[in-house]
C-alpha cells in the first residue's frame, strides 16, 4: 500500500511541476521584435508611449512589430513590466525602461508594493489611438488581451481615471506620438516598373545621324609665337585707375559677398532625441536598448494553489489507506 501512495504522491508532484511550468512559459518575456522608430510608418508596425511625467519625466516612444499585444510591446526592447500579487502579470503595476533611470520601474516598491490591485485614482491607464485617428480610446481589454492594429498607437499613462475614460485623458495627442512616414527609414523608393510603349513606324522622330560623322569643324589653335620673337602686346591694356578694377582683396571683404553662413544642424533622431516639439510633455524616442530586470510579478498564488492540490490529494489517498485496513 505504501508504494500506491508514493506513487499517487508522485503524480500529483509531477503535475504540480507541468502546472508551474505552463504558467511560467506564458508568462515569460514576450518575443515581440523591437524595432527603431523610422521602422513604423503609418500603415506598419506599432508606436508604443509610456508617459513618465507623473515623476518628471518625458514621454518615450518606441516602435514594435505586428501581430503583437499590449504586453509584449512593454516587454521587449529594453522594457520591462511588474504585475501584482493578486492578479499576476497581466494587470500592469509597474513599468520601466533600461534607458531611462537604468531601467528602475515605477511606481516604485516604497510608493505601491504590488501586492493588491492599485486604486483607481494611481495607477497604468491604457489608452488606444487606431491609424489616422487624433483621439484616444480608453481600453477595454488587458494588455495581454489587446492586439493594437498596424499603424496605430498604444498610450500608458499613471493617474487616475475611471472605466468609462472619460477622466484623466492624456494631455499628448496621437499625432505627436504616431509615425507619419509611409514608408521605413532607408528604405529604397519604389521603382516604376512601367514601360513606354513603341512608336508608330510613321512617326517623324528627325533627321538621321550622319554617317559616317562629319569632318571636324573646330577651328585650329594659334601656333606659339617663334623663338626669340617679341610677346604680342594686348590691344586694350587694363588702366589702373579704371574704377572697376578692384583689388581681390577688397572684393573678397565686401560687405556685399554672396558666401552664405552654414546653415544650422538638424536635430538629431538617436537614442533619446526629442521627437516633438508641440505642447505638453516633452516626447522622445526610445531606441530599442538591452533588455532590463524582467519581473513577471509573483507566483505565489499558483504555488500555493498547487500545494493545496496536493495536500488534498495526499490527504484523500491517506484516507483510503485507513479505510482499506479497517476493513
Amino acid at each position: 500500500m505504501s508504494s500506491r501512495v508514493t506513487r499517487a504522491v508522485a503524480r500529483l508532484t509531477a503535475a504540480l511541476g507541468l502546472t508551474v511550468a505552463a504558467l511560467a512559459a506564458t508568462v515569460g518575456p514576450a518575443g515581440a521584435a523591437p524595432q527603431a522608430m523610422g521602422q513604423c510608418t503609418t500603415s506598419s508596425g506599432v508606436v508604443l508611449a509610456v508617459d513618465f511625467s507623473h515623476w518628471g519625466g518625458p514621454v518615450y516612444r518606441s516602435c514594435g512589430t505586428t501581430p503583437t499585444t499590449g504586453y509584449e510591446l512593454l516587454n521587449q526592447g529594453g522594457w520591462a513590466t511588474t504585475g501584482t500579487g493578486h492578479d499576476g502579470p497581466a494587470f500592469i503595476c509597474r513599468i520601466g525602461y533600461s534607458g531611462h533611470q537604468g531601467g528602475k520601474q515605477y511606481p516604485t516598491p516604497q510608493q505601491d508594493d504590488c501586492v493588491l490591485t492599485p486604486p483607481a485614482s494611481a495607477y497604468w491607464s491604457y489608452w488606444h489611438a487606431n491609424p489616422g485617428q487624433n483621439t484616444w480610446e480608453y481600453s477595454q481589454l488587458g494588455a495581454m488581451l489587446y492586439k493594437p492594429k498596424p499603424g496605430s498607437v498604444d498610450l500608458w499613462i499613471f493617474g487616475g481615471t475611471n472605466i468609462e475614460g472619460t477622466e484623466g485623458k492624456p494631455t499628448v495627442t496621437p499625432d505627436q506620438l504616431r509615425a507619419h512616414n509611409t514608408r521605413p527609414a532607408g528604405a529604397p523608393a519604389p521603382k516604376d516598373t512601367r514601360t513606354a510603349a513603341p512608336l508608330p513606324p510613321d512617326v517623324n522622330t528627325g533627321p538621321r545621324p550622319e554617317n559616317p560623322p562629319p569632318a571636324d569643324r573646330t577651328p585650329p589653335t594659334a601656333a606659339p609665337p617663334a623663338q626669340g620673337a617679341a610677346p604680342p602686346v594686348p590691344s586694350t591694356p587694363a588702366s589702373p585707375a579704371s574704377p572697376s578694377a578692384q583689388p581681390a582683396e577688397s572684393a573678397s571683404s565686401s560687405p556685399s559677398s554672396s558666401v552664405s553662413p552654414p546653415a544650422s544642424p538638424s536635430p538629431s533622431t538617436g537614442t533619446g532625441a526629442v521627437a516633438a516639439q508641440a505642447p505638453g510633455p516633452q516626447v522622445v524616442e526610445a531606441a530599442p536598448a538591452a533588455d532590463a530586470e524582467h519581473d513577471t510579478g509573483s507566483y505565489l498564488p499558483a504555488v500555493a494553489t498547487g500545494a493545496l492540490v496536493l495536500l488534498i490529494g495526499a490527504a484523500a489517498v491517506f484516507a483510503a489507506k485507513r479505510r482499506r485496513r479497517t476493513e
